[in-house]
């Protein structure tokens, strides 16, 4: 009997893949990123209630036009800074796909049949994503926000699709029911869709989450819950900013059991964020062999 599965990686991006992406755009136009993410986002925050993301994209869209920063900042040129951005990926990031793709043959070679797959759901610009080519030729879906012009090609004056914390769930979902990209974008309602849980795409049993941090806890939240707690889920740990603050972040994670381990971004085999990926793809690998197993007679 074989069983055929899919195992999903799924990656937040800024300061999981990459430093902050909207940081590295900003100082790519000498914007004062210190007054950006300072004074003049924590007033739309904090004093006029915004949410996060919104905020973010607000003060871009500001920055856009004749005489400003951005100048005619179109999705073109979005890319071609993505590309740029691509160079600066964390140590380890290829080497991971490469590696977990060599775990996963090795088990296909003993009769399993699995597939593993990449995805990044990202509070981001999906623009700038797109531009590193590397993860753009290797992940099956990427999901960022958007923003838009008059055309496709003209300068940026619209919000089109944001992503805030609880949002990431959505995309979670249409992975686990194999909605793919394209029908979620002209058909946004089709998470909604109802399937059983024995028919549905990818388990949350075999989803693998990585995140830094609060933006990524209902996606913690949800494996793990929807799991029954065998989700594996994982926190990137910086060290910047005050060590309490630091601590505090990923106390609070861990207490409520909402990663399985935390590590700083270095995907190398011999470090562990990158060992402990690669054992739960090994771990997931090697149930799911168990379940093409005959039990023995004892």
């Amino acid at each position: 009997m074989v069983i055929l599965s899919v195992i999903a990686v799924i990656f937040d991006y800024d300061d999981t893949l990459v430093p902050d992406s909207t940081t590295q755009l900003l100082k790519h136009h000498d914007i004062d990123t210190k007054k950006f993410w300072g004074s003049d986002f924590k007033d739309l925050v904090k004093n006029k209630g915004y949410d996060p993301p919104l905020a973010y994209l607000k003060l871009i869209l500001d920055n856009i036009g004749e005489d400003k920063p951005l100048g005619n900042l179109n999705n073109k040129r979005l890319r071609e800074v993505g590309a740029t951005i691509e160079e600066t990926m964390y140590p380890g990031v290829k080497n991971l796909f490469d590696d977990l793709r060599s775990i996963v043959k090795r088990y296909n070679d003993k009769g399993l049949e699995v597939s593993i797959e990449f995805y990044i759901i990202s509070g981001g610009l999906e623009e700038v994503i797109l531009g590193n080519e590397f993860l753009k030729n290797n992940c099956q879906g990427i999901y960022g926000c958007r923003l838009i012009g008059d055309t496709e090609d003209s300068e940026l004056k619209y919000i089109k699709r944001i992503i805030t914390f609880t949002e990431k769930t959505r995309y979670l979902f249409e992975i686990n029911k194999g909605i793919p990209q394209e029908v979620s974008d002209s058909s946004p309602d089709a998470v909604n869709t109802h399937v059983e849980e024995t028919k549905r795409r990818v388990s949350f049993d075999n989803m693998i989450y990585v995140g830094d941090g609060y933006s990524d806890i209902p996606c913690f939240s949800l494996i793990m819950k929807a799991s029954n707690d065998k989700g594996d889920v994982f926190g990137v740990y910086h060290n910047r900013g005050s060590k309490s603050d630091r601590l505090n972040v990923f106390t609070n994670i861990i207490k409520a059991r909402r990663v399985r381990c935390i590590g700083s971004p270095n995907y190398n085999a011999d470090k562990i964020l990158g060992d402990h990926i690669r054992l739960a793809v090994e771990n997931n690998c090697t149930n799911l062999l168990k379940k093409t197993r005959a039990p023995y007679n004892c």
